[in-house]
C-alpha cells in the first residue's frame, strides 16, 4: 500500500534522546544484538507453535474454474446488489457506501480471479471461455451477500488487510489493523534513527492481533533487534504467527499468548521499547460503533471498560517495571481525552518513572497517542 502521508519530527517536541546519557541519568548499558535465534535454545513456557489460520483469497491456489459467461453473471449481480444499496441506519455515518462497495468489488475480483481483465473488459467471442478462479463461484456468491446483508468487513471477506507496506492475513477474532496506528511504526523509526541503542535491544507488543505493530517494528529494527509479541487470544496468536513467518521474521519475533505482561517475565526490566494498541473503547459505546465493527469484530479488542482506559492505565503501570532505564513507550488511546488522562497519571501518579511524556497526534491532527521514556 502506497503512503499518501507521512508525518515528520513526531517525537520533535521531546528532550533528545541522547539526554539520557548525561550525568543526571543513570548509565545505559548496550544490549547485546539480541537474536532468537539464540534465545530459543531454551524454550520459553510462554512460547507456542503456532496453528495455520485461514487461507486469505490472494494466497489460495486457482483450483476452481468457470464459464467466463458465469462470472460475467456473477459480476453483474454483485454490481447491481452494490448500487441499489440504500441507507440501512437511521445514523448516516453507519450507512453503507455504494461507491466504496464497488470499489471493494473489483478488489474482490482481483483476489478470487486470477486473470481478472476479462471480467472487466468484455468481448461477445470470449463468453465460453473458462476462468481461472481462487474460490468457487457459489463462495463468490456468498461472500458477496455477507459483505451487503450481513456488513461483515471486507477485510474478513477476502481475508487481508493492506497495511503499510505489508499484506497481512485477518480474520474473524482479530481486530483489523488501522491506517492511524500506522504511526506507531513511524514513531519507533524516529526514535531507532536518532539512537541505535533502541535498535539492538528488545521491544514488546502488546495485544498484537494481527502482528502488525510487530511486524512494522521488526522490519525497522533489522537482524538485529528482537520483538516479542503477545496476545490472549488464541485466533490472534495464530494470525499473527502466520503474518510473521511470511514475512520470514521468526528470527526476531516470538508470538507469545497470554493477557498482557504475564508472559514478559523473562524480560522484566529489560526493554528498551514497548508498544501497544489496547482495547480503549468505553463499554458503553460498543453498541453505537459500526456495524462491521460493533458486529464484527472482537469485544476482546474493542472494550476498554466503563471510560476506556481500564487496559490503559494497565500499560503505564506495566511499563514502569517492563522498561530499562531509557526505554521508550508509545500507547494509542482514543483520542484527546483519554490522551490527557493518560498523561497526567504518568505524570503525575508515576512521576518517578518517567520522562518526556507527550501527546502525538494522528494523520488527522486527533491527539491519539502517548509517549515517553523510562527514568
Amino acid at each position: 500500500m502506497i503512503r499518501s502521508l507521512r508525518l515528520t519530527s513526531l517525537l520533535s517536541a521531546a528532550k533528545p534522546l541522547r539526554s539520557f546519557a548525561c550525568s543526571s541519568s543513570p548509565a545505559r548499558e548496550t544490549p547485546p544484538c539480541a537474536s532468537f535465534a539464540e534465545a530459543k535454545s531454551t524454550p520459553s513456557p510462554n512460547s507456542l507453535s503456532i496453528t495455520p489460520p485461514k487461507t486469505p483469497l490472494f494466497l489460495r491456489k486457482p483450483s476452481h474454474a468457470a464459464p467466463l459467461s458465469e462470472v460475467w453473471k456473477w459480476h453483474d449481480w454483485a454490481k447491481d446488489l452494490a448500487s441499489s444499496v440504500e441507507v440501512s441506519s437511521p445514523k448516516a455515518e453507519d450507512s453503507l457506501d455504494s461507491i466504496l462497495l464497488l470499489r471493494e468489488l473489483k478488489w474482490l475480483i482481483e483476489d478470487s480471479i486470477e486473470d481478472n481483465h476479462p471480467v472487466i473488459t468484455r468481448t461477445e467471442t470470449e463468453g465460453e471461455k473458462n476462468v481461472k478462479l481462487r474460490a468457487s463461484l457459489e463462495e463468490l456468491y456468498d461472500l458477496w451477500r455477507q459483505r451487503i446483508e450481513k456488513r461483515r468487513p471486507f477485510q474478513y471477506v477476502v481475508g487481508c488487510e493492506h497495511w503499510r507496506d505489508l499484506v497481512l492475513c485477518v480474520e474473524e477474532g482479530v481486530l483489523i489493523p488501522r491506517p492511524e496506528t500506522e504511526v506507531i511504526v513511524d514513531m519507533v523509526e524516529e526514535v531507532v534513527t536518532r539512537d541505535e541503542w533502541f535498535k539492538r535491544g528488545t521491544w514488546a507488543d502488546l495485544g498484537t492481533g494481527s502482528g502488525a505493530i510487530a511486524i512494522g517494528v521488526a522490519k525497522v529494527l533489522g537482524s538485529c533487534g528482537r520483538v516479542v509479541a503477545t496476545d490472549l487470544s488464541p485466533v490472534a496468536i495464530a494470525v499473527a504467527g502466520n503474518n510473521v513467518k511470511r514475512y520470514g521474521l521468526e528470527g526476531v519475533i516470538e508470538v507469545r499468548e497470554g493477557s498482557w505482561f504475564g508472559p514478559l517475565k523473562d524480560v522484566e526490566g529489560k526493554l528498551v521499547g514497548l508498544v501497544s494498541n489496547p482495547p480503549y473503547i468505553p463499554s458503553d459505546d460498543i453498541p453505537g460503533l459500526q456495524a462491521e465493527v460493533g458486529r464484527h469484530e472482537p469485544r476482546l479488542a474493542l472494550d476498554g471498560g466503563v471510560d476506556g482506559t481500564d487496559s490503559l492505565f494497565h500499560l503505564c503501570d506495566g511499563a514502569s517495571r517492563m522498561l530499562t532505564s531509557g526505554g521508550f513507550f508509545a500507547f494509542e488511546t482514543n483520542g484527546e481525552k483519554q490522551s490527557k488522562m493518560i498523561v497526567d497519571y504518568m505524570t503525575n501518579d508515576l512521576k518517578n518513572s518517567f520522562s518526556d511524556v507527550k501527546i502525538v497526534s494522528d494523520f488527522a491532527g486527533i491527539g491519539r497517542f502517548v509517549t515517553g521514556f523510562r527514568l
